[in-house]
């Protein structure tokens, strides 16, 4: 049998295009190396009794289009509960907690001037993640199509998107550029002069992003960051009942609905090429599965050095990915608790549970931990991000117990002197703990078990190169239609036959199902 598509990864952008392209009424094979599908948005128990979202953990950017044509929500998908955005502890004793109907005063608590330019900062961004919103459902220009009439859709692409960039003022467009282009830092200082609200705006731009707030670039990522939507409000952050796995749970229940056949436990062990075109795969246990296409829903360095012979990948392609920016400087840990923290800036139970716990006091104390960690592999002093989503969903946690995610910065994907992760997860594990206990002090006496995930678990773990959330860097030449590369951001691959529908395309990274609606519009197109 040759089958219409087969999709290689069944993380939540490959069940998307599986569920479009089975909707269209082609045949389509997802192929899956785990025992579970999902990649890296899963939930799986972690220590017994306690249940989490292991990888990616927390949901915004999930695109409601893809949500209402999947109709994630009767295929299992409950209410995706919004949660109070951030809370910030500082080590002299204050607190910063941004929420709904409180973050101004909190502000002001640092500076009244601050909290004066924060309605326009907000609005400015939300202006700005209008534009990233309008786009993110279309494949960017090919910049890379040949003269003739094949120019034609890239042209028109771009005359749309100057159309749309001209209702700005000229002074907005010129912040729009500089958003892709300054550092967080040097973009803040711009609005506030307070350290702790820089601190709390400024963690979204390396979150993820293994950088400095002082990194020419990293203002983009603070945007990125903000242009997703839950329960209908813009911009916030929420938890879907079930965790992380219950949305690709139901992703892949609707494109099962729809005709597509999934599979796991189906590594793929490289592409077939016949003549310069794919046209299947062979997986690990030597099965040959044919194909009309075949679509990666891999990082693209994956896909271009490891799923092809470099003879099989063309000059300019293999030149690219030898480039290729990856590397989150990224430590994950999901921890058992006995009880709820106890933070010494703002003890008790509250909002400031169920926020995004930021234990990073200034943007200085951010870019020292990226400095670190260059130099010496991990930050002595590092950053943590902690939620705990068992404040908002009792069926992750025994009665009376808790699960925390802690997303870890800043570490090196490769340390510098040679020693492997497999030497340092736990010393760097225990860091990161006590990070936590200086704040909430009992914190380390709470914990019952602990999942480590160093760079080189979340790569062999979920094929994260270099524990890359994004499956690439979001700088500037890794944006829109440099996305992976000039001639690849329209999701067709370097060979006929070949697609791209990952985080690797546009419009990047996170939970977004964009990628994969994208693509799916194209080899829709194409066959």
């Amino acid at each position: 049998m040759t089958w219409d598509a087969i999709i290689v990864g069944g993380g939540h952008n490959g069940l998307v295009c599986a569920a479009y392209l089975a909707q269209a009424k082609k045949r389509v094979l997802v192929l899956e190396r785990r025992a579970v599908v999902g990649g890296a948005a899963v939930t799986e128990e972690f220590h017994p009794g306690f249940r989490n979202s292991v990888a990616s953990y927390t949901v915004s950017l999930l695109q409601p289009k893809v949500i209402q044509d999947l109709q994630l929500e009767r295929h299992g998908l409950r209410t995706v509960l919004r949660r109070a955005n951030n809370f910030l502890p500082l080590p002299d004793g204050r607190y910063l907690l941004a929420a709904a109907g409180r973050t101004a005063a909190e502000v002001a608590k640092f500076s009244r001037r601050d909290a004066a330019a924060l309605p326009a900062y907000e609005q400015r961004l939300e202006l700005f993640a209008d534009v990233l919103r309008s786009w993110a459902l279309r494949a960017p220009p090919d910049l890379g199509a040949q003269p003739g009439w094949q120019a034609l859709p890239a042209l028109w692409q771009m005359g749309r998107l100057g159309r749309e960039l001209a209702a700005l003022s000229p002074a907005l467009r010129q912040e729009l550029l500089d958003l892709f282009t300054l550092s967080a830092a040097e973009y803040l200082d711009r609005w506030f002069e307070s350290e702790p609200i820089k601190a709390l705006f400024g963690f979204d731009g390396v979150v993820g992003n293994y950088a400095s707030p002082y990194t020419p670039g990293s203002a983009y990522v603070l945007l990125h960051h903000v242009f997703g939507q839950c329960n209908g409000v813009k911009g916030a952050w929420g938890h879907a009942l079930g965790g992380m796995g219950a949305i690709t749970q139901a992703m892949a229940a609707s494109a099962r609905e729809a005709g597509a056949t999934i599979r796991v436990d189906a590594a793929v062990q490289h592409l077939l090429v016949e003549n310069g075109r794919v046209v299947g795969v062979a997986l690990q246990n030597g099965e040959v599965i044919e194909a009309k296409c075949v679509v990666a829903n891999v990082n693209p360095k994956l896909l271009y050095e490891g799923l092809l012979a470099p003879e099989q990948v063309p000059d300019a392609t293999r030149e690219r990915m030898a480039h290729w920016r990856c590397g989150s400087g990224t430590f994950r840990m999901n921890v058992a608790l006995a009880r709820l923290p106890d933070f010494s800036a703002l003890p008790g139970s509250g909002d400031q549970l169920t926020a995004g716990i930021i234990l990073a006091p200034s943007l200085d104390y951010m870019d020292r931990a990226w400095q670190d960690a260059r130099h010496f592999g991990w930050s002595r002093e590092p950053i943590v991000e902690m939620l705990i989503p068992s404040t908002l969903d009792d069926s992750l946690a025994p009665p009376g117990a808790h699960v925390a995610s802690l997303f870890c910065q800043h570490v090196a994907p490769v340390l510098p002197d040679g020693r492997s992760w497999d030497m340092c997860r736990e010393e760097v594990a225990d860091l990161m703990v006590a990070t936590v206990e200086r704040y909430a002090p009992g914190f380390t006496a709470s914990v019952l078990g602990r999942q480590i995930l160093s760079p080189l678990d979340l790569e062999r773990t979920f094929g994260l190169v270099g524990g890359d959330i994004f499956h690439g860097a979001l700088s500037l030449n890794q944006l829109f239609a440099a996305r992976p590369m000039i001639g690849q951001a329209g999701y067709r691959g370097a060979l006929p036959g070949l697609y791209l529908c990952g985080a690797g395309t546009h419009p990047g990274g996170g939970v977004t199902g964009a990628p994969g609606h994208n693509a799916a519009q194209v080899i829709l197109a194409d066959h």
